[in-house]
């Protein structure tokens, strides 16, 4: 399966978190990075997903 690389405004609406927060995530090396094209700013889709999945993971071993 290829890897699919997406944009900031998608990887927004994935996470629910706004694009500051983002950024301040991957500073701290607690999201994925993203790969610079030019000045394109892209993420790795699966990464991106894994992420979303330990963090609902996390989350709801938190709860328990």
């Amino acid at each position: 399966m290829a890897e699919r690389l997406i944009k900031l405004p998608e990887v927004v609406k994935l996470t629910g978190l706004c694009k500051a927060r983002i950024y301040a995530l991957v500073k701290e090396d607690r999201f994925p990075k993203f790969v610079k094209f030019g000045a394109s700013s892209l993420w790795v889709a699966s990464e991106v997903d894994s992420w979303i999945q330990t963090t609902i993971k996390n989350a709801r071993k938190e709860v328990a």
